[in-house]
């Protein structure tokens, strides 16, 4: 644990300034050279209001002095306490949002947009017949027809972290930062959560040439989903790259040009996934079992990565335990899915001396929120298999 030195801090706060001194702790934070809980509110009041000590002290209600200076503000600085207090829950914050527990979030793209829901254009080419140029002769035009899918609406979706007197008072670090905790929680799981029922095809919001599809398809217009192909060796795997050979660009009608790189299973198959992709070597046998060929595995170019949270979603969908635990996807999940992004979590802080301090003796608040929506961007770079002969697994 590290010992923070509070007056050090205000003097670095008071030369560099409020920017880079908040800079230079996010800094910190972010290379866990200190941690949020290193951090004692009310050492950092104390240590960082002018007086501090007195402040703190006044937040007593039987000093009746402190009535005057907390309720009236008699020009009190808290701003130095404030910014540095709000870098230290927004650390905590972000750290339970982005817990490595939260896989899907991290495999898919996230995509700026200040839309809610938005039409993203595309081209598609209608002739693919390149012909020679003689010396001397025009370049001919490329045509391009229409092309474009639309994502969902966006919603966003927020909660607020209050300090108190008490908190200041007694110190109650631990319980600002448990509260920041959760709040980050609960925001990446819900992140999450509509990620996984988007990529496990429980929610589906493909539109495309303004139709709606579902991700995964058993025939026309494209075939990604492979039933009964439980993981057991590489010959799965290459079942489930050939679908990915058949499936052609709609506007062109060549091969999609996907390079299948991740490999998502449930927790049951990982001890598997990671037998099948880390092998030294693999052994075919011939169907008529006369030879055996031992070659170097050619699958240790994947990704592979597990999600409990995924496989209690397949579960929630009405798939049965048993056949869930066999379900798993492979392909390009960046250029498959997307989280559309009005604006990342954002931690804003209510200013001093408003009306929750004088009504419910909250001295600050901050208010982490995010705005976006999970989206399909094109369903052809992913592939879902499942370990029974029916996808539904009832």
């Amino acid at each position: 644990m590290a010992t923070i030195k509070y007056r050090e801090l205000r003097r670095r706060y008071q030369l560099d300034g409020p920017e880079k001194t908040v800079e230079h702790l996010s800094e910190a934070l972010a290379r866990k050279d200190l941690r949020a809980d290193d951090f004692s509110i009310r050492d950092l009041a104390e240590g960082l209001v002018p007086d501090g000590h007195h402040w703190v002290r006044a937040m007593d209600p039987r000093n009746t002095t402190g009535v005057n200076l907390l309720e009236a503000g008699d020009g009190v600085d808290v701003t130095a306490f404030l910014n540095i207090t709000g870098q230290v829950v927004y650390s905590k914050i972000m750290e339970a949002y982005q817990q490595e527990a939260f896989v899907v979030s991290k495999l898919v793209s996230t995509i700026p947009t200040r839309l809610d829901g938005e039409k993203i254009p595309g081209v598609s080419r209608t002739a693919d017949q390149v012909d020679e140029i003689h010396p001397g002769m025009p370049y001919p035009s490329l045509g391009f027809g229409e092309d474009y899918i639309e994502t969902p609406s966006t919603t966003k979706r927020g909660f607020i972290v209050p300090v108190t007197k008490e908190a200041i008072f007694f110190d109650r670090t631990h319980l600002v930062l448990s509260r920041a905790a959760e709040v980050g929680e609960i925001l990446g799981l819900n992140k999450e959560k509509r990620l996984s029922d988007l990529l496990i095809g429980a929610v589906n919001n493909y539109k495309w040439r303004g139709t709606e599809y579902d991700t995964y398809q058993a025939a026309t217009p494209w075939i990604n989903v492979l039933d009964a192909n439980e993981l057991v060796d590489w010959t799965n795997v290459d079942a489930a790259e050939q679908l990915f050979a058949d499936i052609l660009d709609p506007n062109t009608g060549e091969p999609v040009l996907v390079q299948a790189s991740t490999v998502l299973v449930m927790p049951a198959y990982r001890h598997a996934a990671h037998r099948v992709f880390n092998a030294a070597e693999i052994t075919y046998t011939a169907a008529d079992a006369a030879t055996a060929t031992t070659a170097a595995n050619p699958l240790g170019n994947y990704r592979v990565e597990e999600s409990r949270l995924a496989y209690r979603r397949i579960i929630a969908s009405g798939i049965s335990a048993d056949a869930a635990k066999a379900w798993w996807f492979i392909g390009d999940f960046a250029k498959a899915f997307a989280y559309m992004e009005n604006w990342p979590i954002t931690v804003t802080q209510s200013p001093p001396g408003s009306e929750a301090d004088f009504n419910q003796d909250i001295v600050i608040r901050f208010k982490a929120s995010e705005r976006g929506a999970a989206a399909v961007i094109n369903p052809r770079y992913i592939v879902k298999c499942t370990g029974t002969a029916s996808s539904s697994g009832a």
